[in-house]
């Protein structure tokens, strides 16, 4: 059985074929149709959608999901997996396709631990063949508790109770660059005040070059150092929701349900003049 939010890689290997599953490839196309998980669909769609309030927002992304999960042929009871190359080279976006699913309201989904580098790991099945689905009428069913908009997060800057959490990388942290996509991609650089950094990496672990989530001892541990605990309320933020993705799923297996993720992010917030930001090192 699925431990939390993971599935393992031998568990999804006895289970192909399946007419319930479903698995997610977010690879870029070009290597999903060089080789593939058997039976998986491409939704690149997962890592590339950039959600901002001048394009809709959070109501626009449903829309836009709901078509490409009905494109992907996800039914109602279906099991779906979610995968990409390797947990620490895709900035999260295999846990970006989970959160989606989650907030779309498809709960009975998962990530696939360890990614496809594991899967290879054990020389499991791949395959070449683009897979044709019949398109289903994916509906969301927005979960609202698990996101959060810029001006929630504008409130919990001087909330004691809410812990703003950076997961982002050092340099997008002290303000010497704007996001993944390059130097100036945002209009500004730095971070929401009051918040803490704790650069998403951290909370895996490499073994035989293969990147994991850690225990969840092992993340409370690391939690504690930050003043982190079962019970607090936690505001995450990244650039475009993918890096928050990969902790908002580390976060849970550790135990913590008071976890929040403010999707938009930086690439939102940077955009907003109004919106308050800090550079450099505190």
């Amino acid at each position: 059985m699925p431990n939390g939010n993971l599935l393992e890689i031998e568990e999804l290997k006895g289970m192909l074929g399946q007419k319930d599953v479903v698995i997610l490839d977010t690879r870029d196309d070009q290597s999903y149709q060089r080789s593939h998980i058997p039976g998986a669909v491409n939704v690149h769609q997962i890592f590339t959608y950039l959600a901002l309030t001048e394009n809709g927002g959070y109501a626009a992304m449903c829309q836009s999901f709901e078509k490409a999960f009905s494109q992907a042929g996800i039914k109602a009871g279906d099991q779906v997996v979610v995968y990409e190359d390797a947990m620490d080279n895709g900035y999260g976006q295999s846990c970006r396709g989970w959160f989606l699913l989650n907030y779309l309201g498809h709960t009975n989904s998962f990530v696939l631990h360890g990614g496809l580098r594991a899967w290879k790991s054990k020389d499991f099945p791949m395959s070449s063949d683009v897979v044709k689905v019949e398109q289903t009428d994916f509906k969301a069913s927005p979960n609202e508790n698990i996101i959060i908009t810029n001006q929630q997060m504008l409130k919990a800057i001087d909330d004691p109770a809410v812990v703003i959490l950076d997961v982002r990388d050092y340099a997008e942290w002290i303000g010497a660059n704007s996001s993944p996509y390059g130097y100036d991609f945002c209009p500004r650089k730095g971070h929401i005040p009051n918040a803490i950094w704790l650069e998403w990496y951290r909370l895996m672990r490499h073994k035989q070059g293969i990147p994991w989530f850690r225990t969840g001892e092992e993340i409370l541990s690391i939690l504690e150092q930050i003043d982190i605990t079962l019970t607090t309320k936690v505001y995450l933020y990244c650039f475009k929701g993918a890096r928050t993705s990969n902790t908002f799923a580390a976060l849970r297996n550790a135990g913590l349900k008071d976890v929040h993720n403010y999707f938009m992010s930086w690439n939102e917030w940077s955009r907003q003049p109004d919106l308050p930001i800090e550079e450099g090192y505190s």
